[in-house]
């Protein structure tokens, strides 16, 4: 039967494992308060991976996961993450978060530099043990990429989970937004950084020179634009970025949120643009969490990556809260305050698995590292919605304060 198959019925089998699998288990299992369907997709995607699948059932996982369809997979995988990445930077609230800046800065800075000094502090016990940095890394890059990586917000998955929880509209989640938004500014800058290449470093400086020039038109033009050609107009602009970014060394993800970021929100329709983002993680984000999940690995014992998730994972979720903490006495919060912003701000998933794809794409870090923060991102994230519930009830009055 399985030389019966073509390639195209071998990728179209694929797809109904990635999006069955993880629907059936969210409605059955009814994992919603722990679990979004996001979370269920990304847990999936590892369970189908080499280090599960292949293992139980190896002469199906060849099977399916031939070479020509994984590159297909692959392929939908980095359109479907350019969209989302470049949808994140629309939507990033500069302008509220400079109108109410001693705030947004004091939050930002701390919510960011506590965890992102305990994750680099245990990226340097990382690096005492062999087989966790990648043969391209040097040590700063390792350093400073598994660092960030405990610091990341998941922008786009905060926004599902405020909306889940219903205070994405009220003031409390429009501060959050703030707060996370300068995060991610910082997150992409540290990227480049990190992905800086000396070799190369005239043409990057050149991209970044053309980039500023070509934004420039672009805005001018799109404010001009009737918006159903902006939406046409803006996946144009997202491949050149794209592109450009990546033929000068810096990524092309980075291209994508750089293509987002330069773009007002008001240009758009904002039903429209969650109904994008719904959209975008209903029929193409399930792909890249599967193409993610073929790209962990156990080689070097289940038992050291988890220890290694464990430990980032207390470094991310303690400097967070610690961070937020430290914030709320500066700006003299009310009690619980910090607590729920804290909790907020430390969802992963997503822009932290985009994030270390690119740092293993590169060869900074290497499979099991990637697989330790893979876990991290999702655990970090499931733990959002249980400790955030129960103290949104206890301090309603909160939701409504502006600042």
């Amino acid at each position: 039967m399985h030389t019966a198959m073509t390639t195209t019925e071998i990728f179209l089998l694929a797809m109904l494992i990635i999006f069955s699998i993880p629907y059936l288990v969210w409605r059955l299992c009814d994992t919603n308060y722990y679990a979004p369907l996001v979370v269920v997709q990304i847990i999936a995607g590892i369970l189908l991976g080499p280090g599960v699948l292949g293992s139980a059932f190896p002469d199906y996982y060849k099977f399916v996961f031939t070479p020509p369809v994984i590159q297909s997979l692959n392929s939908i995988a980095w359109w479907a993450v350019m969209l989302f990445v470049m949808i994140a930077g629309i939507e990033l609230d500069l302008p509220k978060a400079w109108e109410h800046r001693r705030e947004s800065v004091i939050t930002a800075s701390m919510a960011l530099g506590t965890p992102l000094l305990f994750g680099c502090v245990a990226a340097l016990g990382m690096l005492s043990y062999s087989g966790w940095i990648g043969p391209n890394g040097k040590d700063w890059q390792f350093v400073l990429g598994v660092g960030m990586a405990c610091a990341v917000t998941a922008l786009p998955i905060l926004i599902l989970l405020m909306e889940n929880l219903e205070i994405l509209r009220q003031p409390i989640g429009q501060r959050i937004l703030r707060y996370a938004s300068l995060d991610d500014i910082a997150i992409w800058g540290v990227l480049a950084l990190i992905l800086l290449d000396w070799t190369r470093v005239g043409r990057q400086l050149g991209f970044l020179v053309l980039f500023a020039l070509a934004a420039w038109g672009f805005r001018k033009l799109m404010a001009r634009l009737p918006e159903r050609d902006r939406w046409y107009v803006s996946l144009i602009w997202l491949a050149a970025c794209g592109f450009a970014a990546d033929w000068a060394g810096l990524h092309f993800m980075v291209g994508a949120f750089l293509a987002g970021a330069v773009m007002d929100a008001h240009w758009f329709d904002q039903e429209k643009m969650d109904l994008m983002r719904h959209h975008v993680l209903l029929a193409f984000m399930p792909v890249f969490f599967l193409s993610t999940g073929l790209r962990t690995n156990w080689g070097m014992g289940g038992s050291a990556v988890f220890i290694a998730a464990a430990v980032l994972l207390v470094a991310s979720v303690t400097g967070k809260l610690l961070g937020v903490q430290i914030a709320g006495k500066i700006l003299k919060w009310q009690p619980g305050e910090a607590s729920i912003i804290g909790w907020l701000l430390q969802t992963k998933a997503l822009i932290m698995i985009i994030f270390v794809n690119i740092l293993l794409d590169k060869g900074i870090i290497t499979n099991e590292t990637f697989t330790a923060m893979l876990l991290m991102a999702v655990a970090s994230t499931m733990l959002t919605v249980p400790a955030v519930a129960p103290k949104l009830r206890q301090v309603k009055e909160l939701i409504f304060r502006t600042s």
